[in-house]
């Protein structure tokens, strides 16, 4: 029985995160068109600053960065303000859906959708562009899911401690645009003056690409010990502080 209700929840919420054009569209469209765009810029010819491989094939990657900050950063912490804002979570109370399912099913959502982002991804830099992969399918789904429910895990705080989604809408952009310029997400870090690559290393979303380009290139976990821990960190103090402050109306 819960397991129903719960399917059909996900299902619903599903439905609706697809009919939001803007979510779609910086999630799906927008990557596929700054990979096409630097891609065609640049190609995916070896180049001795990437360490031997294309800007495409540490763009994938990297861009996993901006893909999971859409849906953890922008859309999960603005989706749950907005239903306690109108009172959703507390209405649920009065039905035999208990409100947690809807933040369980937010989850559910947002990663698979955020999965779908990086397939979409891949498939077009595989037949443009000849992406090369080295790493291990597992060790690259590891590394992907623990950064998914690290981003994540922000934007529940995030919604935590807004009041209101007017606010949670300003912390969320506050907390997304610098994740998404400085953190190589979108241009490569390599590029970056070092100033603004020591910048970065403060920010989370720094360590998912990091993380992701590591193990997608072919190392092992042990070249990216570090990365994995801040991410392992940020989730575990995000997630006390969230249970801690979180309201349901």
């Amino acid at each position: 029985m819960q397991a129903k209700i719960m399917l059909k929840l996900t299902a619903f919420e599903l439905k609706l995160f697809s009919r939001n054009f803007v979510n779609m569209f910086f999630l799906l469209a927008f990557p596929t068109l700054m990979l096409l765009l630097f891609g065609g810029i640049y190609g995916n010819e070896p180049n001795e600053l990437f360490g031997g491989f294309g800007t495409v094939d540490i763009s994938v990657p990297a861009y996993s960065g901006m893909i999971i900050s859409i849906t953890g950063l922008m859309n999960l912490p603005l989706t749950i303000c907005e239903y306690r804002e109108k009172k959703i979570l507390k209405r649920y109370k009065a039905t035999p859906i208990e409100p947690i399912y809807v933040i369980i099913s937010q989850i559910v959502v947002n990663l698979l959708m955020t999965i779908v982002g990086m397939v979409l991804l891949f498939i077009i830099a595989k037949g443009v562009f000849n992406l090369r992969f080295q790493g291990n399918a597992i060790a690259v789904s590891a590394v992907f899911l623990l950064s998914a429910l690290s981003i994540f895990s922000i934007g529940f705080l995030v919604a935590s401690l807004a009041p209101n989604m007017k606010t949670a809408s300003a912390i969320a952009n506050l907390v997304y645009f610098p994740m998404l310029v400085l953190t190589g997400a979108t241009v490569p870090i390599e590029i970056l003056p070092s100033f603004m690559q020591k910048i970065a290393q403060i920010l989370p979303v720094t360590h998912v690409v990091e993380a992701m380009k590591t193990a997608w290139l072919g190392d092992g976990f042990s070249s990216t010990w570090t990365n994995l821990l801040v991410l392992a960190g940020v989730l575990l103090v995000c997630l006390v502080l969230s249970l801690k402050l979180f309201r349901w109306e």
